[in-house]
């Protein structure tokens, strides 16, 4: 089944939802997403979005935190681009009805808090969900636009470039779509794609991300011929809840950002030994020292303590923390609360340029799968759905600038030569080994071997879900499986290449950092002609 539209859209956290509604006045525009519309990392924001709204803040001080934040990686155009345009973004927002958090007593009439690595108060937030609120707001707006068809239950295959249907300079023309629901493949055409994917957390055993963080974008990009870089950054959030029926619930970098203490058992501080910032250090030098002192006295998890706050204020800055807190037995008034750190967001991905553009025509990037080099080597809090909101606009205006031209016809998905599959346990067995590798071997603290065998252990996976790809019909779990593990070794390779410790790459056999920052970069072996980053 061939359906043609002018945009296709993979993905539906905030990147995705903002960029349909910025072309749907114009073009017909599909959005496709694994899950619910509002299944995405976006939605599990707590935080907030940082931008330049107080008149004691300044563009220059918000580019120098994230270029401290970023260890000296961060590309200066980039990062001008998005912190200059932040105010305008919030702006879009509000005049889209979100419901941020309001303070009768300020000027901007919205209450601004403070989180690691920020030198001012500049992140607006709707109480501790704000990614929840901007996806409520949005999401309702994409449901009702007449051109916009969401589907949901729908999970791309694979990218259909130009060349593997004797069109060789046509570029990315659309993407093979599974319908989960209905087990069939569809053929979406489209002279304009987005990978709007997310991240890659799921290739973790611990992570806060959803379940659809399974680098999809990334695996998609890099077999169609698109660069990728800095994957090796891997920002683990520090404070994880730990708790047996806690699944990736994260506790909001806000908490330390208000006067949360982490402290041991025994009630001491530590934070005070690791970094002069204390609680207020970046999120990469507070996972450090977490899994420094976990793994130095044994422990199965440190704790957050904010119970020194009045009950009533933490209620009310907090609500979806304490609930769910609560909920497990934990009420934070009273005491600390139980965490880890977890994978929690990729500095790296698929290397674009301004205009969200990557290395095939016709095909685009943005947020958490895309690598703009805002991020550097550790990205700033709540500097990310900054970067979906001002590279969602700029890879739409891009879009629109573009004479109409009529969506290709594609052939449809060819599935004559496999059949059911035999034994699924060979996925699950699979996906089980490559986070467990990776948590062990990839994790917050690195050596070259424990590298090495990750790599030797993922490439006999790669090899064995090939195979299986490649002979039996494919379903959501497969194709995130082969996707994972291509994700897995782009890690592994540019862990592997950093010779150096830097943000969030630490590793024992290279403690030093490098006079001059170097970006890794990899190329696939067929490159086709680049836009110009």
């Amino acid at each position: 089944m061939l359906k043609q539209y002018d945009v296709l859209i993979l993905g539906s956290g905030t990147a995705g939802q903002s960029m349909a509604l910025r072309l749907a006045d114009r073009l017909r525009v599909a959005l496709v997403t694994k899950r619910e519309l509002s299944d995405s990392a976006s939605n599990w924001a707590q935080g907030g979005i940082a931008a330049v709204l107080d008149t004691t803040d300044s563009v220059e001080a918000h580019i120098q935190d994230t270029f401290v934040a970023g260890a000296g990686l961060c590309n200066p155009r980039s990062t001008r681009l998005v912190v200059e345009n932040g105010k305008r973004a919030i702006e879009w927002l509000i005049d889209r009805g979100v419901p941020f958090t309001r303070e009768a007593d300020s000027q901007l009439g919205y209450h601004l808090t403070r989180e690691g690595g920020h030198s001012h108060r500049r992140i607006i937030h709707a109480a501790d969900a704000t990614g929840a609120a901007v996806q409520t707001t949005l999401g309702a707006q994409v449901r009702s636009h007449p051109n916009i068809d969401v589907y949901e239950h729908h999970i791309a295959v694979d990218l259909v470039i130009g060349d593997k249907v004797g069109q060789p300079a046509a570029g990315c023309l659309g993407a093979y779509v599974l319908d989960i629901d209905a087990d069939e493949v569809l053929t979406f055409a489209a002279r304009n794609t987005v990978l709007a994917t997310g991240g890659t957390g799921k290739v973790y055993l611990y992570t806060t991300n959803p379940d659809v963080a399974t680098g999809d974008g990334v695996a998609m990009a890099w077999r169609a011929g698109c660069r990728v870089g800095n994957m090796e950054f891997i920002q683990f959030h520090p404070t994880c809840l730990y708790h047996p029926q806690a699944k990736s619930f994260l506790i909001s970098e806000a908490v330390r950002g208000e006067g949360g203490l982490l402290r041991l058992p025994d009630g001491s501080r530590f934070m005070p030994e690791h970094d002069p910032r204390e609680e207020l250090a970046p999120r990469d030098i507070v996972a450090r020292a977490i899994d420094f002192e976990m793994k130095k006295r044994g422990l199965d998890c440190v704790y957050l303590d904010i119970s020194h706050k009045p009950a009533d204020w933490l209620r009310g800055h907090f609500p979806n923390i304490y609930a769910r807190c609560l909920e497990l037995g934990i009420d934070i008034t009273r005491e600390p609360i139980p965490v880890v750190p977890a994978a929690h967001y990729s500095c790296g991905g698929i290397v674009t340029d301004l205009a969200a553009r990557t290395d095939v025509p016709g095909l685009y990037a943005v947020g958490e799968s895309a690598f703009t080099g805002l991020h550097g080597a550790n990205r700033l809090a709540s500097n990310s759905l900054l970067e979906c909101l001002v590279f969602g606009e700029a890879a739409a205006d891009d879009i629109l600038s573009k004479p109409l031209s009529t969506p290709p016809v594609l052939p449809d998905w060819d599935e004559s030569r496999v059949t059911d599959a035999d034994e699924e346990v060979v996925i699950s067995h699979n996906w089980a080994e490559l986070r467990r590798a990776m948590w062990d071997y990839v994790g917050i603290v690195r050596t070259t071997k424990r590298l090495l065998r990750a790599q030797h252990r993922i490439r006999l996976l790669e090899r064995e879900i090939h195979e299986f790809y490649s002979n039996f019909r494919v379903s959501n779990d497969l194709i995130e499986l082969r996707n994972l593990v291509v994700t897995a070794e782009l890690i592994v390779r540019c862990a592997l290449q950093r010779k150096e410790s830097r943000g969030l790459h630490h590793s024992r056999d290279f403690p030093d950092t490098l006079a001059r920052a170097r970006d890794t970069i990899l190329r696939p072996c067929r490159v086709p002609k680049t836009t110009g980053h």
